[in-house]
């Protein structure tokens, strides 16, 4: 047999599609060349193929092989190829005859002694090829995300076969090695954090609207001077967010595992919380490349993205994120492919007030910066970006009374303690609309909120004063509805009204 047709898979954004990799050898001048719009990854696939093959202990015949990845038009980029076109062209030169090809999806990279390695995006190929009711085979290396994902798809344990090298994958094809159902399954998967709320002293508002924020899934921004604990609330704010479910956790592990990050048991079920430097471009922030990657936004889906110093970020960074937040995703337009990643994350933010770090009317006079530096410091976060985060925060210095521990200090709530609060609030938004608040349209908003005469005038009046938008507006109502949540209450009163503004004013204040 001079022909030989498998089937992997490339990576497309948070797609896997089906790649048949033909393989030809005949008669002629000896030569190697691979078609099908390779990049320069893949083309070097013939030198690792040809190395790992007599490494092997096969032979490399003196024929002209063809490789041909098909469809032409989809680009092929990384070592993923490489087992395929080696297993293609051993059956293509007669040195191993098997009857079940087409049962198979290959996927790894060759080292020269014959090695398999481990491939990035592998999660998502598994899942295609499950679909596709293909048997799938994978480096060893790629076992532990294999066997994460067995946890909510338990059924695949059947269909994945682990090798190590390039002869085991031989003997699987000829039915001498079995798929993964007799390896030990992972027992239990934890998402316990290191840090707890406990750990904060004081600041009663910012944690009030921390619970606010994890509730109903609002976007924060907290404004205070240096040592005011606002990185210290943020980190802990993932702690009281519940956990990821099954299908969440197995979405971001494939984020992660197209990064080419490494996922463990322990943070398999814990939210994401990503902390980008200020000096990130704009392309690890939203995602992008000659082959797209997720950026920063996509790996804290179901999570937490924080910009701590945000006037620090370059503006165009920023710009780069309003649409983004506004759809929940990041489409990457290239000229040959299209793609989409998930961006549902919950954005915190945190600035100092000015420069120097201080408020301008700081009582120790430590503000050193005339009024023309801290517009201009305030101004390089634009409105439009500000106008896209519900909950505005001040958050002053703690009083060192409150960081002093005695037997008369009260005690703290945990983490667990309010994210109890937290899943209870959320379970009654899914039950009721199947969003959380923050995630409310225009028109579910209207059947969903009816406000009283006291309310109504009230935000009337709020909508003059504080010049709300009409977006601002509705992110008002939504703040709103999640505290009216919190209290268990079916309408909004004008207390909830009157906190969901306060939020809203503390920006204008600043500027």
């Amino acid at each position: 047999m001079s022909l030989a047709c498998l089937a992997t898979r490339a990576v497309l954004g948070m797609d896997s599609p089906l790649v048949t990799v033909e393989v030809h050898a005949s008669n002629g001048l000896p030569a190697f060349s691979i078609v099908g719009l390779p990049e320069a990854s893949v083309k070097e696939s013939k030198d690792r193929v040809r190395s790992a093959l007599l490494s092997s202990g096969f032979k490399l015949p003196p024929k002209r092989i063809t490789v041909n990845l098909a469809p032409a038009d989809l680009p092929k980029s990384g070592g993923r190829y490489d087992l395929a076109i080696a297993i293609g062209l051993l059956i293509a030169t007669e040195q191993l005859q098997v009857d079940n090809l087409s049962e198979f999806e290959f996927f790894g990279e060759l080292a020269l002694t014959g090695e398999v390695r481990e491939i990035k995006g592998s999660i998502s190929s598994l899942l295609a090829s499950y679909a596709a009711n293909k048997k799938i085979i994978i480096p060893n290396d790629n076992l532990n995300e294999a066997l994460l994902i067995l946890q909510t798809y338990p059924e695949l344990k059947n269909s994945i076969y682990v090798v190590q090298d390039l002869r085991e994958a031989c003997r699987v094809l000829l039915g001498e090695i079995s798929a993964v159902s007799s390896l030990p399954e992972i027992e239990s998967l934890d998402y316990d954090y290191l840090e707890d709320m406990a750990d904060v002293k004081g600041q009663i508002q910012a944690k009030r609207a921390l619970e606010i924020s994890a509730s109903g899934h609002h976007s924060m921004m907290m404004v205070g001077p240096p040592g005011s604990g606002k990185s210290m609330l943020a980190a802990r704010l993932v702690t009281i967010l519940p956990k990821l479910s099954a299908q969440e956790a197995v979405e971001a592990a494939s984020i992660r595992s197209l990064a080419g990050q490494a996922i463990t048991q322990q943070d398999f079920y814990q939210r994401p919380f990503i902390h980008p430097h200020h000096t990130a471009s704009a392309a690890s922030m939203v995602g992008g490349g000659t082959n797209p990657k997720p950026g920063a936004l996509s790996l804290a889906h179901n999570g937490i993205l924080f910009l701590d110093e945000l006037p620090e970020f370059n503006q165009a960074v920023l710009e780069a994120l309003r649409e983004p937040l506004e759809t929940k995703s990041v489409n990457i337009s290239r000229v040959n492919q299209h793609v989409q990643f998930p961006a549902n994350s919950l954005l915190i933010t945190a600035m100092n007030p000015s420069p120097s770090g201080y408020f301008a009317d700081d009582a120790l006079g430590r503000c050193k910066d005339t009024p023309d530096q801290i517009l201009r410091y305030q101004k390089k976060v634009s409105g439009p970006l500000l106008d896209r985060i519900d909950l505005h925060l001040e958050v002053p210095a703690v009083d060192i009374l409150e960081l002093q521990v005695t037997e008369n200090s009260p005690k703290q709530e945990s983490s667990i303690q309010i994210r109890k609060r937290v899943e209870s609030v959320r379970r009654v938004q899914l039950e009721r609309q199947g969003c959380f608040n923050s995630q409310l349209s225009v028109s579910d908003l209207t059947q969903i909120i009816m406000l009283d005469d006291a309310c109504q005038k009230l935000i009337e009046k709020a909508v003059s004063d504080l010049g709300l938008s009409a977006r601002g507006y509705h992110r008002v109502m939504r703040v709103a509805r999640t505290i009216a949540d919190m209290q268990n209450t079916q309408n909004i009163r004008p207390q909830h009204l009157a906190e969901a503004l306060s939020y809203r004013a503390v920006s204008k204040a600043f500027s």
